[in-house]
């Protein structure tokens, strides 16, 4: 079975060498690198070391080397092509078929280069030569220089449909169809795809060409600005970015890798001394470019014009990356100044004005929530539905459970917070003789706020975490609207709780209003038993943890009813699937079991804390046993 360079290339590209080894090995972040102590050979120290830009591990002890394929060889004992068809099933690559065409193929992608090469030599020579003289006149108003027109190999294509298969003519008619050099059309002889335009070579991460862009030299109506090369066995729009070799190497340096719109936005950043920057096809990012970048940099930075196709752009990646993220990766965005990009902005006010904006990144979450945001005015209760079901429909997008949650309650946060502002409230009671409003001095809850909280909430206190939920919302009114979805699913099988959280959130902005003291959740409800030491019911606590633990709380308390229903479900599939309801039984029973150390740590931390030190953790769930019981 013959693998072509070019398909072992692509296989090595798709697969994350550290997420690989780290299946086996506990890796360390190191820099820009991984390590651990080598698992070829025993060490204390760790020299084993893991480069994803380089696509190779290495130890410094027993020199042991090597990428993806050797890891599956060496580690897992496998043959060269058990261990090719493993990370090509992971890649979603299927491997060349066994027969002799295949030879052929690899050896034609190899000849491919070859025309690629001669291709990009010819249009250099043809903009050296008087026929490029307008080529190279365009080149100059754009403040092109020897330097970085030589640099970036800019060429010249004459306006000519048979130019090109003239001067290529030692190379067959098929090949240069092929590598997407001639169009071919039924009846009509082969003519060249690029014609009158200023070319650019495109080229892979080991710096060969492997497809063309074109741009005419006055905007014409009806003309493409922009052509670039269609899809071939060499060129791969959806997976390749433009300038990648150059940016690989710069971005070890900086340690950030720069997104741009075109080829002249990151060459006019090239041209200025920030090198770190590449460009897709064309096209919006891709999940496989996105890939791409996060092996040079976790958090690439997205420099976009500042127009409405820029933040069309900037939106559409976002849309594209949010299911792919994982811890430590995201995407930062960068909005030119309206009309301006790259190449306009550094010929106006320089590189350091660049560099300011670039030094400043906007992070994925605020490009979601200010795009949602300012979508469309909320001047109806329905509007600010939409708003937040856009929200929730990106927060649903991803995957990873830790992000999504952060996400959620990050972006909730914000909603309650711009759609439901906090309003003076004031009563008649609360005015001197004269009319003076009493802002000084501590407020209290308005008498009727306080009796029908009471007659709500009346009975229901049985349950400790409930009751000092409930209590840390009144105590802290301004996360109420923060987690009004948990509060409306609360009551889904408990009338009294739906009919409590329901006020909560009809008088919340009441209750912030008559807050300018902490109110003793005394004055308004019940008191959480007396065992409880939750942060958010204790005076002089920290307000940020307070709030924390309040929303940690919450989740809980909402997934603690559904852990109780699961179980119960799988208790009733005995009958049917014994093995495997007993096993889901028990996987449940130990997050039930998890929640309740949590609780117990929560409500007697330095008892828990104690407990701990003196590996007594039977003593951190006492709390947990009184709860059951209270």
């Amino acid at each position: 079975m013959a693998l072509s360079p070019q398909w072992l290339d692509e296989l090595k590209g798709r697969i994350t060498l550290s997420s690989l080894i780290q299946r086996t090995v506990k890796l360390t972040r190191a820099g820009r690198e991984w390590k651990a102590c080598c698992p070829f050979h025993s060490e204390k120290t760790p020299s084993f070391y893991v480069n994803d830009q380089k696509g190779f591990y290495h130890c410094f002890g027993c020199q042991q080397h090597g990428g993806a394929i050797d890891w599956m060889m060496e580690q897992h004992g496998l043959p060269f092509m058990d261990a090719v068809k493993e990370l090509a099933t992971e890649a979603g690559m299927e491997v060349p078929a066994p027969d002799p065409r295949a030879a052929r193929q690899a050896e034609q992608r190899a000849t491919l280069h070859d025309v690629m090469k001669a291709a990009q030599d010819w249009f250099a020579a043809q903009l050296a030569s008087p026929a490029g003289e307008q080529a190279r006149a365009y080149l100059q108003r754009r403040g092109l220089d020897e330097h970085t027109i030589r640099r970036f190999g800019f060429g010249w294509a004459p306006d000519d449909k048979q130019a090109l298969k003239s001067a290529l003519s030692h190379f067959e008619e098929r090949l240069l169809i092929e590598a997407g050099l001639l169009i071919e059309v039924e009846d009509k002889i082969p003519y060249s795809r690029f014609r009158g335009r200023v070319m650019l070579p495109i080229q892979d991460a080991r710096e060969r060409v492997i497809a063309f862009g074109g741009r005419i030299l006055a905007d014409r109506d009806g003309v493409a600005k922009y052509l670039n090369s269609p899809d071939t066995p060499l060129f791969d729009k959806g997976r390749t970015l433009y300038n990648l070799h150059r940016a690989a190497a710069a971005s070890r340096k900086s340690g950030r890798v720069i997104v741009a719109e075109g080829y002249m936005d990151v060459i006019a950043l090239a041209a200025a001394g920030i090198d770190d920057a590449v460009a897709p096809m064309g096209t919006a990012v891709t999940e496989q470019q996105i890939e791409l970048l996060w092996r040079m940099a976790d958090k690439p930075v997205l420099c976009l014009d500042g127009d409405t196709a820029g933040k069309r752009a900037a939106m559409r990646a976002a849309e594209r990356a949010l299911p792919l993220l994982r811890p430590g990766h995201s995407l930062q965005m960068v909005q030119l100044p309206t009309g301006l990009d790259p190449d306009d902005l550094l010929k106006r006010d320089g590189r350091k004005a660049m560099d300011k904006l670039l030094e400043q990144p906007k992070s994925l979450l605020d490009l979601i929530w200010e795009h949602e945001r300012d979508a469309s005015p909320l001047s109806s209760p329905e509007d600010k539905a939409g708003l937040k079901a856009r929200l929730m429909d990106h927060v649903d997008a991803i995957q990873h459970p830790d992000i999504k949650s952060l996400y959620r309650r990050e972006l909730l946060e914000r909603y309650g917070t711009f759609a439901f502002p906090p309003r003076e409230f004031q009563q008649r009671s609360d005015f001197r003789k004269g009319g003076d409003f009493r802002r000084n001095g501590p407020q209290r809850t308005p008498p009727h706020v306080t009796q029908r909280l009471r007659q709500a909430t009346s009975g229901m206190f049985r349950d400790m975490l409930t009751a000092a939920v409930l209590n840390g919302l009144v105590r802290h009114p301004g996360e109420i609207f923060r987690h009004a979805d948990a509060l409306l699913g609360l009551g889904g099988g408990d009338a009294k709780l739906a009919q409590a959280a329901n006020f909560l959130l009809d008088h919340a902005e009441e209750l912030e209003a008559s807050n300018n003291s902490p109110i003793s959740g005394r004055d308004i409800l019940p008191p959480a038993p007396d065992n409880t030491r939750f942060s958010f019911l204790m005076e002089g606590s920290d307000p940020d943890e307070a709030k924390e633990d309040l929303a940690e709380a919450i989740a809980l308390l909402v997934e603690r009813p559904a852990l109780e229903a699961a179980i119960a479900a799988a208790t009733r599939r005995f009958d049917t699937d014994p093995e495997g309801a007993f096993a889901e039984q028990q996987r449940l029973r130990k997050r039930k079991l998890e929640i309740d150390v949590r609780l117990g740590q929560m409500t007697r931390k330095r008892a828990a804390s104690e407990a701990f030190d003196t590996h007594d953790p039977a003593a951190a769930e006492r709390p947990v046993a009184e709860q059951e019981t209270d």
